[in-house]
């Protein structure tokens, strides 16, 4: 019991890793992990409060990441061509598929993809190419503070998983 225990704080860590680095599951992953641990200890009774809190945390988390993009964006007066295309960005940067990284893979490319892509698109909007980088940084400030939070968020997920079922599994 105390081995699948691990093996889903294991899962949780790779969650709240997630919760910070775009493309990797994050919250759903660490939610995902408690209701095994329910399943595994034959205990919902166990897992209430942790799921309700990491439901809470994924709700908030998607507002999260919405919201820190837009108002990262929105503070840099960046436009909708500037958000796909950090998007686009995020998407050819985690794949390896911009040109202009032939190394440094796909971590790389999830940093400067989404800085490039807003870049790019802010520039095919407005031929401006000093609105178009500080547009290209404001997203991505805000995508990096949002991150963080989400970070924060999912680490606390998992320690209130760790402290309402610490005790059922070591009996301390």
């Amino acid at each position: 019991m105390q081995i699948v225990y691990w093996l889903l704080i294991a899962v949780m860590i790779v969650g709240v890793i997630g919760a910070v680095v775009p493309a990797i599951p994050g919250t759903s992953l660490i939610l995902i992990a408690i209701i095994i641990w329910g399943i595994v200890s034959s205990s919902f009774a166990a897992i209430k409060i942790p799921l309700v809190v990491t439901v809470i945390v994924l709700i908030l988390s998607i507002g999260v990441d919405f919201l820190a993009g837009y108002l990262g964006a929105k503070q840099a007066g960046a436009s909708k061509w500037g958000q796909i295309g950090a998007f686009v960005g995020l998407i050819l940067g985690f794949f390896g598929l911009l040109p202009a990284l032939p190394f440094g893979g796909p971590l790389l490319g999830i940093l400067l993809g989404p800085l490039l892509g807003a870049i790019i698109g802010e520039y095919i909007y407005r031929r401006e190419l000093w609105l178009a980088v500080k547009a290209g940084i404001g997203i991505v400030v805000g995508t990096l503070v949002g991150n963080l939070i989400q970070g924060v968020l999912a680490i606390a997920a998992v320690a209130v998983f760790i402290f309402t079922t610490w005790p059922q599994v070591f009996g301390n």
